[in-house]
């Protein structure tokens, strides 16, 4: 089992910023792969970054490549998620996971462990 805690959410203006950050209390994130997902209103749950924890490997859906990313904190043990030029599309509830998984992890289901999200809204 592996507990994740989300922070860093909340409500930005159109074009803004936010940084979001994953902690795995008492423990480390050790091979396992980290993503963050979220998931809109009335939308299912979507991909957003993933990183490869051995190799720091990076990927990123479409609809934030350029603009948002993932990187580790060795100081912290954490996983954040650096998020610029937000819009009102990015609006939703952000969980970060666990895959157990080996490569790229872009589906929901290659998820594990969950966090409990932490809401980022966006108005224009």
């Amino acid at each position: 089992q592996v507990q994740l805690v989300e922070s860093g959410g909340g409500a930005v203006q159109d074009g803004g910023s936010l940084r979001l950050s994953c902690a795995a209390p008492g423990r480390t994130f050790g091979d396992y792969n980290l993503g963050w997902l979220r998931q809109a209103p009335e939308k299912e749950r979507e991909f957003v970054a993933g990183m490869t924890w051995s190799t720091e490997n990076t990927y990123y859906a479409d609809s934030v490549k350029g603009r948002f990313t993932i990187s580790r904190d060795y100081a912290k043990n954490t996983v954040d998620l650096q998020m610029k030029r937000l819009n009102s599309e990015d609006t939703a509830v952000y969980y970060c996971a666990v895959s157990v998984f080996g490569g790229e992890s872009r589906r929901e289901r290659e998820y594990a462990y969950w966090g409990q999200g932490t809401q980022v809204t966006v108005s224009s």
